[in-house]
């Protein structure tokens, strides 16, 4: 198991920053349709994809959205927080095999603990594809904590 640990609301400094990266892998976008419910077939089917404007399949546009979530739950702020909303902007499409990486910065502190934070996602040639803000209510005193580990999960 790993740990991770947050950073409490008075902790946090307007600038401060924070990443997570993940490669967009078949098994990923085959698991977010199934959770979402989400079968467009430019997503899953390679033929129907080729005739869009595309050429090509590409993940969801909410599975950045997950990672955003990701990085925010367990980066930064961390364990503890809880979203209060999110806006975003897809500006390109992410295929398969990209490596994305969310970058956060804390925007602002507002009172009774909410924080606006920009959430930008960036592909492997650092171009962004979804650009966004968050505002989370931050944790309010610092812990470290125990990252469950997930079971196997098969397709098919």
């Amino acid at each position: 198991m790993s740990q991770t640990s947050n950073t409490p609301y008075e902790a946090l400094e307007v600038g401060q920053t924070a990443s997570y990266s993940k490669t967009v892998e078949e098994r990923d976008v085959q698991l977010f349709a199934a959770m979402s419910g989400d079968r467009n077939p430019v997503h899953l089917d390679a033929e129907y994809a080729a005739a869009t404007m595309f050429k090509e399949r590409i993940a969801h546009g909410m599975f950045s959205g997950a990672l955003i979530s990701a990085a925010v739950a367990c980066e930064l702020p961390g364990p503890g927080t809880i979203y209060l909303g999110q806006q975003m902007r897809f500006t390109a499409p992410v295929k398969l095999g990209d490596t994305l990486t969310v970058r956060l910065e804390i925007l602002e502190k507002l009172p009774k603990f909410r924080v606006r934070i920009a959430t930008r996602v960036f592909n492997q040639n650092d171009e962004l594809v979804v650009d966004g803000e968050a505002e989370i209510l931050a944790p309010r005193k610092q812990q470290t904590v125990q990252l469950t580990e997930l079971p196997p999960i098969s397709i098919g």
